[in-house]
């Protein structure tokens, strides 16, 4: 037994960093031994042997759903629990549930063995009899790996990786020299999972009383399912459907060109393999810091892209001396280019893949039932697309891509925001409000903050005079700032209901509870997952050593500035409902900060502006959704034939 190096601590981004390199260093051999393993079998075999090996080791993939179901929930279930007789508790029930999936699993293909046989257009019964083997120690296999995944035992789990890839290449060298051709492969394959199972048996504790919810349990368990059943459709079905639609030799071409796809999938593994139980087992402020997922997604992109390059420009003989001269697609796109389309295609799924299992690791992700129906869609497209061998990559391709599209825009919303963080009221207390102003006064206002920025450097000192000292009953004055505003601002005015009433209002640090920034990613770490204006403050204070540098420098110079007798802000403009519900800061987070940080006396130098509307749920600004952000997107391409600057050069050439 391999004994774990402790897991050393750090930032959950260092932590995912430092155990992926692990992985990964373990899956780089693995998947070493595993090419040299396809190499063998295609050497020996030829393309119809090893597509019939390849076409039997598919199906136990496929069945795989359920052993990485139960190995996901065990290192989720077992990463949450505090102590480790409470981990051995749950893994001991997680288990034994395997072992009744696992002896299930076996008895259902060895019943049907000769349909399975007659499908794939296999040799013989005796294939699928030992697939049946293989599955009832693959699915309490997944169980074990669970668990040493949910102590971190990061070192141990990638060597038991390695042992059941040699494992698998030794004994199929042996028996296909022993004369036992493919029948040998899969007997292999199938000692290899038994190995395995073995050698990385947990040592337990003495469990505590079984902390395991069983309907929680259930719950993990069925969308584990729904997940993994996707992804092996996903990155399997291709394989089989080959595998009934072209020849033998074809369906071995093939097989081998999908092989790349399973050696960058085993890279981006290690990265979801380290990253779910670090995720799973941290706080929600943490996780919500969208650099975490941002690491591992360019982890993986990096990897993936890498590999599709060096497949892109590796030369075709280098595959034909590989397997064998029999490895060669004559025209256009020979081998080498579909391997690096097929590489690339699975990058982009593998993506896709981090994403849902990051959500999954702390909730019931809806994201997995996106993947199940795109592999249902990706089983139709192939069987209505399979003229040929690249016809069958570029549909996977296309769709893949679409799926990454349907599981990246809505988390990347919902980790803009969270709906119950940014709208739900601390206290019922309404604001005072003081009097009712106009648009006009209130664009005046938010230029005068905004007129020191670049976008407006061309115009400063035209404009300096009606900016700074606006005289709010002068038509072409007012017409002039909403046009130089628009210059930087177009887009976001926009997004305000056109039945905004605007207001100056009165707010005390009592009332400031209810006042949220927008989460951009400046706010993202004193916020600390709750974007209330005092939890953000309440951030700064504690924070200061990891807070970004400029971040604090700027809120030390408007501090400054408050100290000063005459100094001037212009006003903060807050938007929302009405006076009764919480606001959102459209401009002056800063200054507000500042202000908070130097309470009471900072907060009287402020003026507050409230724009109220009953449809300011409809505002991106306000309440961020797949909803309002479509809606500002289309807006920003209305808004790209508008030319803010010629409007303000014809009021110019007005005046004259």
């Amino acid at each position: 037994m391999v004994n774990n190096p402790p897991f050393k601590p750090g930032t959950l981004r260092q932590r995912i960093v430092s155990g992926s390199v692990i992985l990964l260093s373990g899956s780089g051999l693995t998947t070493a031994i595993n090419l040299a393993y396809n190499v063998v079998v295609a050497r020996y075999l030829g393309p119809q042997g090893y597509g019939h090996a390849t076409a039997v080791y598919t199906l136990l993939v496929i069945l795989s759903a359920v052993t990485l179901s139960f190995q996901i929930v065990t290192s989720k279930v077992v990463a949450q629990q505090a102590s480790i007789e409470a981990k051995a508790a749950v893994y001991r029930d997680l288990h034994r549930s395997a072992w009744v999936c696992g002896l299930l699993a076996g008895a259902f293909i060895y019943l049907f063995r000769d349909a399975i046989t007659t499908y794939l257009q296999l040799p013989d019964t005796s294939l699928v009899a030992l697939l049946a083997i293989g599955t009832a120690f693959y699915v309490p296999l997944g169980s074990r790996r669970g668990y040493v995944q949910g102590i971190y035992g990061f070192y141990r789990l990638a060597f038991n990786l390695a042992i059941e890839g040699a494992v698998r290449l030794g004994g199929s060298y042996l028996l296909i020299q022993l004369g036992y051709g493919v029948r040998g492969v899969v007997a292999a394959n199938a000692g290899a999972i038994a190995v395995a199972y073995l050698v990385i048996a947990p040592a337990l504790r003495t469990p505590v009383a079984n902390p395991l919810n069983l309907l929680h349990a259930l719950r993990e368990i069925f969308q584990a399912v729904v997940f993994f059943s996707g992804q092996v459709l996903i990155n399997n079905c291709d394989i089989v459907l080959v595998k009934h639609f072209f020849s033998a030799e074809m369906a071995g071409i093939y097989a081998a060109v999908a092989m790349v796809g399973r050696v960058i999938f085993a890279f981006s593994s290690a990265v979801v393999n380290t990253t779910f139980p670090l995720v799973a087992g941290t706080h929600h402020e943490d996780r919500k810091d969208l650099r975490v997922i941002a690491t591992s997604l360019l982890l993986v992109l990096l990897i993936g892209s890498g590999l599709a390059l060096s497949l892109l420009f590796a030369p075709s003989w280098l595959w034909t001396t590989l397997f064998g001269s029999r490895f060669r697609i004559a025209g256009d796109y020979n081998i080498s280019s579909l391997l690096a389309l097929y590489a690339i295609t699975t990058v982009i799924y593998s993506l896709s893949v981090v994403i849902v299992t990051f959500e999954m690791s702390y909730k019931i992700a809806k994201s997995s039932w996106v993947q199940l129906a795109f592999s249902c869609v990706l089983i139709a497209g192939i069987c209505r697309f399979h003229a040929s061998l690249l016809q069958v990559i570029i549909v996977q391709l296309v769709l893949l891509s679409v799926l990454f599209i349907f599981v990246a825009i809505p988390f990347l919303i919902s980790s803009l925001t969270d709906p119950k963080d940014m709208l739900k009221p601390e206290t019922y207390r309404p604001i005072r409000l003081i009097r009712h102003i106009t648009e006009d006064e209130v664009i005046a206002e938010f230029l005068k903050s905004d007129f020191h920025y670049p976008a407006f450097r061309d115009y400063y000192e035209s404009f300096r005079g009606i900016v700074a000292n606006p005289n709010l009953h002068d038509a072409s004055e007012n017409a002039k700032r909403r046009a130089l505003l628009f210059i930087r601002h177009l887009s976001l005015w926009k997004e305000i209901p056109a039945d905004t009433r605007w207001y100056e209002a009165e707010l005390t640090y009592e009332d400031l509870i209810n006042v949220r920034a927008f989460p951009r990613a400046q706010w993202r770490r004193p916020a600390h997952g709750n974007f209330s204006m005092t939890k953000i403050v309440e951030g700064v204070r504690n924070r200061q050593n990891t807070l970004d540098d400029h971040f604090l420098a700027k809120i030390t110079a408007i501090s400054d500035r408050l100290a000063e007798d005459n100094a001037s802000f212009g006003s903060l403009i807050l938007i929302g409902l009405n006076e009764n519900e919480p606001l959102t800061v459209l401009d002056g987070n800063h200054r507000l900060v500042a202000a908070m940080l130097a309470a009471p006396d900072g907060l009287q130098t402020l003026r507050f502006i409230c724009g109220l509307s009953p449809r300011m749920m409809e505002c991106c600004w306000y309440n961020t959704n797949l909803g309002t952000l479509f809606s500002y997107g289309k807006n920003i391409l209305l808004n790209m034939i508008r030319k803010p600057e010629a409007e303000l050069v014809r009021l110019l050439e007005d005046v004259s």
